[in-house]
């Protein structure tokens, strides 16, 4: 009996049948890949402990809600200067709809729970300001005159109408560049920080954090540099992991305790492809002290990075921070597999609290954005065209995380492919006995999932199809199955 225990220690994903409980009803929504469904609550569903397709054959995806991970922040999207500007040309009516769309969960609406702002404009702004712009040779040293300038116009305004429909969304920001005249180059675009201005650009952190609090917009958490090691867009900064770490722990860190400023310091935000980058700066004790952890994006590496990061300090927290998803207008498909299995899928089971996609909202043209370096092919999660709006890969790709994996929901263990299950049976020559039989196998067929339990107690298990058929599988919680099926290059999200 001891070792029989023993066995059940070591392997979380144990195939043992209980008896047959009160049947618990499975909700699903569903992504078809022919556009058939989309993000629709399908009403054909199944119950656990349901024992009439018992006979049926496919993998199974074990959920232990005993093994309990990160806690989940939320996911969303960049509100852009632009989507902002977008947002605010729209009759006030049509604009609180897509609103009360985007933020709340009741209905057919998708619950956004987290929103990244850009400290000054990025290259998703129909032009380039910060707030603190000079003419040349002019300084400012006690910044005297920041302020919050084009954001008065349209993130604000927006803003305050989404923080009246959620009031507790997760809010991130994130710079593109210092003021030019705080730049080794005198511009926008490329360019480093002076070092002589360190102290001053720190300062620029806590007026914004400050000032945004004053409009009652409470700043969770700041990168310290959009894409410090890309000088090519516009706005943009480099910050090699030498500067950032210095600038944490010497002025940033500091000047956030002196003024009692409590949000969050994440540090790097860029690519997954060079996690030497925020190990060098969590290497030091004196930057780390100040670091609540480490945003990435997806435009290079492999998810797997951030797991060796939480491998190297499990004490820091990681964020994805940025994806742009795209899709061809006018396509008869939907590639919702392949986003949900990297996105939602990927970030969460390597350590991610959250995914931030790259961006709301922009018009047919993919506008508005800057010249010299704007994107011209980000597209939004809605295209705005006056006041019509049309959904795209983007924004299906997050609902179906946001609806159901609230806020204070954590991720818990499911079945993944390759990983070890031990199988016990009766022994059949000795029925009676309480002897078993037991065998080990690695699961190859399981299809990309990842499981969460919410604060009220449900479980959230996300499952895409990546495969081109039909897949047939069952769900195994508490010792009851329900059985399920997805078609070819279709996402589901099962609730219960």
């Amino acid at each position: 009996m001891k070792n029989f225990l023993l066995i059940l220690c070591l392997f979380p994903s144990i195939l043992i049948q209980a008896q047959t409980k009160s049947p618990v009803f499975v909700e699903a929504w569903m992504t078809t890949f022919d556009r058939s469904e989309l993000f629709t609550k399908n009403e054909k569903s199944a119950d656990f402990g349901d024992s009439s397709h018992r006979g049926r054959y496919g993998s199974t995806i074990i959920i232990d809600d005993n093994h309990q991970m990160q806690t989940i922040d939320g996911f969303g999207f960049a509100l852009t200067g632009g989507s902002a500007e977008l947002m605010m040309k729209m009759n006030p009516k049509e604009r609180s709809k897509l609103i009360n769309e985007l933020f709340r969960t009741d209905g057919d609406n998708i619950g956004v729970s987290y929103i990244r702002l850009t400290i000054g404009a990025s290259d998703l702004n129909s032009f380039v300001f910060s707030y603190n712009d000079l003419k040349d040779g002019e300084t400012d040293l006690k910044l005297e005159k920041f302020n919050l300038s084009q954001d008065l116009l349209d993130v604000i305004p927006v803003m305050k109408e989404i923080l009246a429909v959620n009031p507790k969304i997760r809010i991130m920001a994130s710079p593109w560049s210092a003021p030019a005249w705080m730049k080794t180059n005198n511009i926008i675009k490329a360019g480093n920080l002076k070092k002589e201005y360190y102290s001053v650009y720190a300062l620029y952190f806590v007026k914004y954090i400050e000032a945004m609090a004053e409009h009652g917009i409470i700043i969770d958490a700041v990168t310290v540099q959009n894409e410090p090691l890309n000088s090519n867009n516009t706005p943009s900064m480099q910050m090699l992991a030498k500067d950032q770490k210095e600038f944490i722990r010497d002025h940033l860190g500091p000047a956030f305790q002196k003024a009692n400023i409590k949000t969050k310091i994440v540090l790097f935000d860029h690519n997954l492809d060079r996690i030497d980058y925020p190990l060098s700066i969590l290497n030091d004790p004196e930057a780390a002290k100040f670091v609540d952890g480490s945003g990435f994006h997806h435009y290079g590496g492999d998810f797997s990075a951030m797991s060796l990061l939480h491998t190297a300090y499990p004490e820091k927290n990681l964020y994805f921070t940025e994806q742009m998803v795209i899709e061809k207008p006018g396509t008869q498909t939907i590639d919702i597999a392949a986003q949900v299995k990297r996105l939602i899928i990927g970030a969460t089971q390597n350590w991610s609290r959250n995914v931030i996609l790259w961006n709301f909202a922009a018009d047919p043209q993919n506008d508005p954005h800057t010249d010299d370096g704007g994107c011209t092919m980000c597209q939004g999660a809605v295209t705005i065209d006056g006041d019509k709006v049309s959904r795209n890969l983007a924004y299906y790709t997050i609902a179906h995380a946001s609806k159901f994996v609230r806020p204070g929901s954590y991720r818990i263990h499911s079945t993944q492919k390759g990983e070890k299950v031990v199988s016990l049976t009766e022994d059949e020559e000795r029925r009676g006995s309480g002897d078993v039989r037991m065998a080990v196998y690695e699961n190859y067929d399981i299809l990309p999932n990842v499981a969460f339990k919410t604060p009220e107690g449900k479980i959230v298990l996300i499952v895409a199809n990546d495969s081109f058929s039909s897949y047939s599988f069952r769900v195994q919680y508490n010792g009851q199955f329900a059985y399920l099926r997805l078609s070819p290059g279709a996402v589901g999200t099962y609730i219960w």
